[in-house]
Formats: C-alpha cells, structure tokens, sequence
C-alpha cells in the first residue's frame, strides 16, 4: 500500500500536531504519521506548564521565544476551543520557583535579571524570601529560604491538549495515521519516500520530522545531524483534594480535577523509563514547600522521557542537501505549542513575514 502527501510530519506528539495545524491552516495538505500508543513519546508524560521564568537566561533568542508564546497563549486557547469543544483547563494566574537552598535561590535570581535583560526589562518577576513569602502564603515550609514569581507563568491539561490538538487538526482536513512509526525517510525525485514499520510507503512532496527521540535515527537519513538525547524526568500524582492549592510552582501543581502532580527529576538515560528512588526525593521537597501534603496519599507515578539538545534549546533546521526536509525539536512543546501552530508554520513555508529562526539552526553545534 502508498499514500500521497502534500506534507508528511512524521510525529503526532504536541510538536507534531501544532505544526500540523499551523500547516492547514494555510492551506496545505497534511498528513500526520503517528507511531504506537506504547512508543515513548514527552507528550505522554508532560507536567502541562506554560513557563517563562528562567528560560533563555543564558541565550535571548529563546528569551524572546518563549516570552512570545507564553503571551500568545490565551489566543490560542481560544482558538483551538473554537475549533473543538474541549476545555483546556489553562490558567495564566502566575507560578513560583521555590528553593530550600540559598545559593540556588541567589543563582536564580541572577538568571531572572539576566532574562529581563535580554527580553528589554519586560519580564515581570518578583524575588521573595521567607518572610515575604510566610506573609502571602501562609502555611509555607520553614526550609524554604526564598521563591520567585512570574504572573505570566500558568499551566494546562496535557493530555487535554494533546486530544484538542489531533481533534482540531481532523476538523481542519488533516490526515492522521497510528501505528505507523516510520523507520526510513529519504529523497525521492522532487520529494521524499518514507517507509514505516508496516511496510507501508507513503510519497511526500515535503516531510517535517517531529519524532522526538525518533529524529536521532530519522535525522541523520535526511543529511540532519539531529543531536538528541533523553532524559528522563519522573511523576506523581496524589489523591484528589478539596481544597484548591494557593499556588502553582514548577515541580507542584493541583490538576483541574483536584488531585496534586508532583515532579522535577532530571535524569540522563538511555530511553529507560523506569521510576527511581529519586522519587523520594520528589516527595520530600513537595513536603518541605508546603507541609500540609505530608499525610496525602500517592495513587501513581510513571516516568517519561525528555528530548534534550545539547544545549536544552529548539533546533529549527531546514535541510540544504534536501529542499522541502524540515527538523522540529524541543523540550517545550507544550509553551511553545501557540508559536508552533503559527509562526513555524510561516517559516516553513518561507512567509516573508516569518521570524527569523537562525540561531535555532543546529549548525550552532558544529561551531561550539
């Protein structure tokens, strides 16, 4: 069997899906290749934040990135939920970074002035230490010694997200195949020809490989270095809780149906997805930020794994070797997701009205 695809995206995590999107909404023919439910995709196991503290301290055209698309998000919203009726439970009310150590907290607080600067002073954060934050949430623990607060930060449900964005993009013509994890990708007389798992063969005039850690393998096939690697990062979920959580903070958030998610762990792996001890961990610092959680019980936990660039930050890369080749690849795809469906979108298509995406290129790793 054969398909035809104006553009194929190899990949229907968030990335894939977003980009999918932005891709019929101009108009294009679009065919998703999606692999197995069991495959290990970061959607699966996505904290669901909408971030922008800290991110990009160190490189301002991610800086700048983000800043856009945390912004961008109440639109986007909007527009998926016009597209689908699903709620996405998104709520941009602010979120804090906590710390129980002080030379991380003061370390943070330097990254934050460094990503003000870079984004011309129009990142709105606030540095609180323990009595600051003693005041405006009672109940805190005694081991934190300090927080940071950005009112831009906020969170969605993730898997919430991922079913509104396959759900709009079947409403918006977009073909999606599953259980089609393909495992060749190469040129083809004006185009390219990709072979999946099954033995079927589907014909592309252009092809996006949002694969995830799939792109280590795919990558190289298209003449892309695709310098990927996973990471795992670890979960837990506790039973549902009446009272709403003052707060939302990167490792501790209450999902719309109540129960808390707790996580944070970063660990370097080889596509191993097994929970650890550090799980104890997890608890232990949920624990000292807010004692209260210290009797509720943990009903799950799982891990998943990140796709990591050697410097954490997107690679955007379009292939010279192979005209109409595209590689999309981040940690952050559920903060980039309005961007993606959108400004990528152009700079795919070449829109001369397409933000300049260079210092994404992973050629910035041949010259490191």
């Amino acid at each position: 069997m054969s398909a035809q695809a104006g553009t194929a995206i190899i990949g229907g995590g968030i990335v894939g899906l977003c980009v999918a999107l932005g891709l019929a909404a101009r108009g294009h023919e679009v065919l998703v290749l999606d692999g197995r439910d069991g495959d290990m995709r970061a959607s699966q196991g996505n904290f669901g934040l909408v971030w922008l503290q800290g991110k990009g301290a160190g490189y301002a055209p991610y800086a700048r990135w983000s800043f856009q698309a945390v912004q961008a998000w109440p639109d986007f919203a909007k527009r998926l939920s016009g597209l689908v009726d699903v709620d996405l439970a998104l709520c941009q009310q602010g979120g804090y970074e906590f710390f129980t150590d002080a030379a991380e907290y003061e370390a943070f607080g330097h990254d934050l002035h460094r990503q003000a600067n870079a984004l011309d002073d129009r990142l709105s954060f606030e540095l609180l230490n323990h009595a600051d934050l003693a005041a405006r949430l009672p109940g805190i623990g005694q081991r934190v010694v300090g927080a940071s607060f950005c009112p831009l930060d906020g969170h969605v449900n993730p898997l919430r997200l991922h079913f509104a964005l396959r759900q709009a993009c079947l409403a918006s013509g977009v073909r999606i195949t599953g259980g089609a994890s393909v495992v060749s990708v190469r040129p083809a007389g004006a185009g390219f020809a990709l072979l999946d798992e099954t033995g079927r063969q589907t014909r592309a005039s252009r092809v996006v490989l949002c694969a995830g850690l799939g792109a280590a393998h795919l990558g190289p096939q298209l003449e892309f270095r695709a310098p990927i690697r996973a990471q795992r990062g670890e979960l837990m979920i506790t039973e549902r809780v009446a009272d709403r959580l003052p707060f939302l903070s990167s490792t501790i958030r209450q999902v719309d149906e109540g129960g808390l998610q707790i996580g944070g762990t970063k660990a370097e792996t080889d596509c191993d997805t097994e929970t650890t001890t550090t799980m104890v961990g997890l608890a232990q610092h949920a624990v000292a930020v807010w004692p209260r959680l210290a009797d509720l019980r943990v009903l799950r936990s799982w891990a998943a794994l990140r796709v990591m660039t050697p410097d954490g930050y997107p690679i955007y890369q379009r292939s010279a070797d192979h005209p109409g080749a595209f590689l999309v690849t981040c940690h952050s795809g559920v903060t980039l997701a309005p961007l993606h469906a959108t400004r990528l979108a152009e700079w795919i298509d070449g829109d001369p009205a397409a933000p300049d995406l260079e210092a994404f290129d992973e050629r910035r790793f041949a010259l490191s």
